[in-house]
């Protein structure tokens, strides 16, 4: 075997998203773009805001000192603290530049938080359903994955969390807005959650973390907000990206910020800034870190989602189809006609629509759409939607 056994295993797990992806590029070469409706990857239609655009040029233009030159692992300290500036200004809390660390992206923060609090066989709490590559990100770290559901509206199950907490649970995973569902936890809940945690660190001798990977915070529907986790616990680590508030996802930049009050906060921001340069990430994007230290105040274009939002959801209403609208981010996670999906699916790649099995997110019955695209996208897939959920009705 080329690759090492537990390579060709994950593998061959490995997402749903990229496969319905890479249908849809071979799909389009043999119907033509305009017959094609990928609703598959979650990857920003919109341009960078021109404010970013001027700031990356304005780098170029007027290059620092050995721009080009090694730095802190932890990132530039302006950028630093321009991104806890931005923190200070949402969530009113006390920190600084010192608490942050510039990642490659929130998979890159993902994996330096892990690499740094996971010792082999420690727990790690992920919500179903999730993004597929939290388990991966897990394992790499020799933790193991706990899976606990949500409630039937993918609000929080705050019970059967708790009754899955134990001495060998390390940390938490939430994703806020979700990926799939868009679901939005409430601060209330989330509170909840915090005295839950405090709870069983006490009991276990040792802090259980709350990781919160935060990409879509800015992508917030009906005037929503994104509720303030470091009001909720202490031992609360956030992770973030800037590819889908300034849709720059190829660029790679994100951060991790830590509580301010968090015990020990020091050592775990020294581990941070360790595995980071062993992981082989070393430091963000050198270029991007200086163009965002003048734009991290930057707000995500959420009104434009929002329009996608209404008019694939108001749609798939009217012909029949039974979803919670989702709170923020660029997904729908609806029940599927059937409790076997895939059929389903599969109906609508026939018709060139591509939407991602639920299965891939550990939630069979369900299919998720991806409405990060043009609005003529949305409303040509419509037909094809109506024609597949007809079959059904008719018992097909």
């Amino acid at each position: 075997m080329p690759v090492a056994k537990r390579i060709q295993e994950a593998m061959e797990r490995s997402s749903w998203i990229r496969r319905m992806f890479e249908e849809g590029a071979r799909l389009k070469k043999i119907r033509g773009e305009d017959r094609v409706f990928d609703f598959s990857l979650g990857n920003p239609c919109l341009d960078p805001p021109e404010r970013y655009r001027d700031a990356l040029r304005q780098c170029l233009e007027n290059p620092a000192r050995a721009a080009h030159g090694y730095m802190p692992n932890a990132g530039y300290p302006d950028t630093r603290e321009a991104v806890a500036r931005d923190l200070r200004s949402r969530r009113g809390c006390a920190i600084t530049g010192d608490h942050i660390v510039m990642t490659c992206g929130a998979a890159g923060g993902l994996n330096v938080v892990l690499k740094t609090l996971l010792n082999p066989g420690d727990e790690v709490i992920v919500l179903v359903p999730f993004f597929p590559e939290y388990l991966f990100y897990v394992e790499n770290h020799g933790g193991r994955v706990r899976l606990v559901d949500t409630l039937e509206d993918f609000r929080l199950d705050l019970r059967a969390i708790e009754e899955a907490l134990s001495p060998l649970t390390r940390a938490i995973l939430l994703n806020s807005p979700n990926n799939p569902t868009g679901r939005m936890y409430s601060q209330e809940s989330l509170a909840r959650l915090g005295a839950l945690l405090d709870e069983a660190s006490r009991k276990g001798g040792r802090p259980v973390y709350l990781i919160s990977d935060e990409p879509y915070g800015d992508i917030l529907f009906d005037g929503r907000v994104l509720p303030d986790l470091f009001r909720c616990y202490s031992h609360t680590i956030l992770v973030n990206s800037y590819s889908k508030s300034l849709s720059i996802p190829g660029e790679r930049l994100g951060y991790i910020a830590v509580h301010p009050d968090m015990k020990d906060a020091e050592m775990v921001l020294a581990g941070l800034t360790f595995s980071n340069r062993v992981l082989g990430f070393v430091n963000a994007p050198a270029l991007q870190q200086r163009a965002l230290a003048a734009v991290a105040d930057l707000k995500g274009p959420a009104s434009e989602y929002q329009r996608r939002r209404d008019l694939l959801c108001s749609g798939l209403e009217r012909i029949g189809y039974r979803f919670h609208w989702p709170d923020g981010a660029f997904y729908l996670f609806a029940p599927a006609p059937d409790s076997d999906e895939m059929p389903f699916v599969e109906a609508l790649l026939q018709e060139g629509v591509l939407v991602v099995p639920g299965r891939g997110f550990g939630k069979p019955g369900h299919f998720r759409v991806a409405f990060c695209v043009d609005e003529a996208v949305i409303a040509n897939a419509l037909p094809a939607f109506e024609k597949v959920f007809a079959l059904y009705r008719r018992g097909t």
